[in-house]
């Protein structure tokens, strides 16, 4: 199982009143009378985030989801204008997620997954407490116009290349849904029962069979089910865990990833090295196995994954395309699906991350930080490998998540840049004619949009106080005057294993909070984005850093670092430094208000980890910290509980009761710890949201009680004086 550890959801925004739901003491939402002329909040936050471009399998179309003010729908375009439109109208910001976007074959269809799935309770998201509830379903709807038609309660939708239904996840099961020739009608059947929870659903080619996963907790196994013949195979069984099946362009073999069995705890600890994992294709008829791959010990043993719907691609000239950290950087490689020696396809000193094939699996298109660090930008390279990658995109911007159209005629993206919030792209090309890169829905993002009040964020590199180099994002505000101190800010990414840009990310809960730090320069504070250890992006060793997390905090070493170095700033004022962040950068947060509150002033605390062996039964529920007292006391000691006595800092802590990432029970334990020691803890409090809030009001509402918190700390210096 390949865990993301605090992944982002989907998040959006919509139009919608703000709500009195959130509990907050003693904060006035309103406009502090100290802030600098310049956009709202509102204005800032307004920017729209495109996401799940998808191509067509025919017919050139592409499609992708649209989130403006918590309003999610669906897009399209198609050839030969490429003027994107809008096929739903969903107009509440109701917190309900839109994705899993999927074609027919005839690309006359597409099919969506609206809202989130389960709790461990059983429990779908409802974070407006809508009275109805909510739910999780699979839509439709005809690219011709029409309204949506449910098709029934589920997810992960994979449409048969015959066209006549779809294979769905409900409850860890796999459902059947037949189309119908009326498309106001679809019937929903199991299609097979089985033990485990069901993922990863891929059909042949033909359609006549259904590969999957199928997750038994400590192992998981390959399955094939037949729908010709009723039959179900397990391909070579193991106590390892099988993933990411992908078939032959013929239906005759399928390959797939085998990660080693293992007992231990690694999830929020350096893993450098692990068991070797490997490449297996089977004979779909008589399953019969053979390894075709296998990683080296040491580097890249453990395996780390790309973005893309499959981590193995097959591409033409029967070689199989896969990700691997063989040389420190996580780079694409190829190898024959027979077996043999791996190509390297990408070399350097840079990672890859977003991927997909052409339509002829010739080449791969993908992103990557390749001479701009700090940036992401498109490339394409042959599966067959003997030449460099070309580059497709270059200059200020970041270009995500490409998708040719199935004609070839067409490269779609997401972009953004410094000041310019996302919108999707596209690159038309033609005999004889130049290249025509175009917005695909021009006016999408408002012509007021505030953009040139935004400032260009200067990539720093500081050092911490182990002396290790980290890459940093400093937005200075305009108009310092020469002798000036302003007030600064420390802000760190959650996952831990994030990046942020030299522009508006291509994650939708970083992409917020890129708006906001533009917001805080804006209102006079210098803010300093974090790029700390144990992040992606700068390869390897630097991700899987020593005595990280749970095995030591050695992040706080880059919190100490970057805080002494803004301290050191002449344009700093180093009584008024604080910090603020989400989810691992909540932790951090934390970490440097117990650990540093003569150096940090006041902090703000997104859902938090405040206790690691709390975090880790979150994600692991066997975990048992009495059965491991050594590492539980080492995860305790790396925790902001266990330096609480020395905290004096004041916070702000802002958290979601129905949080599956981080235990709302976290930010219980440390109000109550806080509280006995008298320090100056405040709560803003999102009753039935998720860890990644889903509504845009609550965002918003954060977002506000965040900058109304640091004006009330921060504005004022030591010598009484704004």
């Amino acid at each position: 199982m390949i865990f993301r550890d605090f992944r982002g959801h989907d998040f959006s925004w919509e139009v919608q009143p703000l709500r009195p739901i959130a509990v907050l003491s003693l904060i006035l939402l309103s406009a502090s009378p100290l802030q600098a002329a310049g956009p709202t909040l509102e204005q800032i936050f307004s920017a729209p985030f495109p996401s799940d471009l998808v191509a067509s399998p025919s017919g050139g179309k592409v499609a992708w989801v649209l989130d403006v003010r918590g309003a999610r729908n669906l897009w399209v375009a198609e050839p030969p204008e490429y003027k994107g439109r809008q096929l739903t109208h969903y107009d509440k910001d109701d917190g309900q997620t839109l994705g899993g976007v999927a074609w027919t074959p005839d690309a006359k269809t597409l099919f969506y997954v609206r809202g989130s799935g389960p709790n461990r309770q059983g429990e779908n998201p409802n974070p407006t407490s809508d009275p109805a509830g909510a739910e999780q379903a699979v839509w439709r709807v005809a690219t011709d116009g029409g309204e949506p038609v449910k098709v029934g309660l589920g997810s992960s939708v994979a449409v048969s290349p015959k066209g006549d239904g779809l294979a769905l996840m409900r409850g860890g099961k796999i459902f059947w849904a037949r189309l119908d020739a009326s498309p106001e009608k679809a019937e929903l059947t199991p299609l097979l029962q089985a033990r485990g929870t069901a993922r990863e659903p891929r059909w042949s080619p033909d359609g006549n069979r259904l590969a999957f996963i199928s997750d038994r907790g400590t192992h998981s196994f390959l399955g094939i089910y037949d729908r010709t013949s009723k039959a179900l195979r397990w391909i070579a069984p193991s106590v390892d865990r099988d993933n990411e099946p992908v078939w032959s362009p013929d239906g005759a073999r399928i390959a797939f990833l085998r990660i080693p069995a293992s007992t231990g705890v690694t999830l929020f600890y350096s893993t450098l090295t692990a068991r070797p994992w490997s490449i297996l294709v089977a004979d779909a008829a008589t399953g019969a196995v053979k390894t075709v791959w296998k990683a080296h010990e040491g580097a890249g043993s453990a395996f780390h994954e790309i973005e893309a719907p499959n981590q193995l691609l097959w591409g033409d000239g029967d070689r199989l395309v896969f990700p691997w950290e063989g040389d420190g950087w996580l780079h694409l490689y190829s190898v024959p699906a027979q077996g043999g020696e791996a190509t390297l396809l990408t070399p350097g000193d840079f990672e890859v991350e977003y991927v997909t094939q052409t339509p002829d699996r010739r080449d791969l298109i993908f992103n990557s930080n390749q001479d701009d660090i700090d940036r992401r930008h498109l490339w394409r390279v042959a599966v067959s490998g003997g030449s460099k990658p070309e580059a497709l995109t270059k200059g200020q911007g970041i270009e995500w998540l490409p998708a040719v159209t199935s004609d070839g005629k067409g490269l779609a993206w997401l972009q953004t840049g410094a000041r310019r919030p996302a919108e999707p792209m596209i690159r038309l090309t033609g005999a004889g004619t130049p290249p025509d890169t175009r917005p695909l829905a021009p006016g999408t993002i408002a012509a007021d949009y505030p953009a040139a009040s935004l400032v260009e964020p200067e990539p720093v590199i500081v050092t911490a106080s182990d002396g290790m180099r980290i890459h940093a994002q400093l937005f200075k505000p305009r108009g310092i005057a020469r002798g000036e101190r302003r007030p600064a800010l420390l802000f760190f990414h959650g996952g831990s294993h994030r990046q942020m840009l030299l522009g508006w990310n291509y994650n939708p809960y970083y992409f917020n909070a890129y708006a906001m730090n533009q917001y805080l320069a804006s209102q006079g504070y210098l803010v300093l984005a974090v790029n700390y250890r144990s992040g992606i992006g700068y390869g390897l060793k630097f991700r899987e850093a020593l005595r990280q997390g749970a095995g030591g905090a050695s992040e706080f070493n880059d919190v100490l670092g970057a805080g002494l170095y803004l301290r050191s700033r002449p344009d700093v004022d180093p009584t008024r430094i604080g910090l603020w962040g989400g989810s691992y950068g909540g932790y951090l947060t934390a970490m440097g208000l117990s650990r540093a509150s003569d150096l940090f002033a006041a902090g703000v605390d997104f859902h938090g980890v405040h206790d690691w062996n709390v975090g880790i039964r979150t994600f692991i529920g066997s975990y048992e910290p009495l059965e491991s007292p050594d590492e539980a006391r080492l995860a305790f000691e790396s925790s902001p509980l266990s330096t609480v006595d020395t905290w004096r800092s004041p916070v702000l802590l802002i958290h979601g009761d129905d949080d599956r990432n981080v235990a709302f029970s976290q930010t219980v334990t440390l109000v109550e710890a806080l509280r006995k020691k008298n320090v100056d803890v405040e709560q803003l409090i999102f009753p039935d949201e998720i860890h990644g809030f889903l509504a845009w009001s609550h965002w918003l509402e954060a977002y506000k009680a965040t900058a109304d918190f640091f004006d009330r700390k921060l504005k004022v210096s030591s010598s009484g004086k704004h």
